[in-house]
């Protein structure tokens, strides 16, 4: 399954709403959300966060950071506990300079 298509879809910064990636808001601002609906009725979610500033921060440029993939039922609602964990990992993340990249 091809998540990032070379030119299929608009990541951010050029996110313009709908479709396959989504931005979050309340808790959640900050942070992007890839959706991909898979077999047997159920929901793929992939959180990111954008590095616009990745080269200083140890990245090879601009950046986006794959934080942790969720599922859940057909027309269901991750938890608290679940964008609690998001969060947690996220902020793991960003409190690391040079930031820890998986190449």
């Amino acid at each position: 399954m091809r998540i990032f298509p070379d030119d299929e879809y608009a990541p951010p910064p050029m996110f313009s709403g709908g479709g396959m990636w989504e931005a979050m808001h309340d808790d959640m601002a900050g942070y992007f959300e890839v959706r991909v609906d898979g077999p047997k009725r159920r929901h793929y979610r992939l959180f990111c966060l954008l590095e616009r500033d990745g080269a200083k921060l140890g990245l090879g440029g601009p950046s986006i950071v794959l934080i942790t993939p969720k599922d859940k039922p057909f027309r269901t609602v991750l938890s608290k506990a679940d964008y609690a964990d998001v969060r947690r990992l996220g902020e793991e993340y960003k409190a690391r300079v040079p930031r820890s990249v998986l190449a």
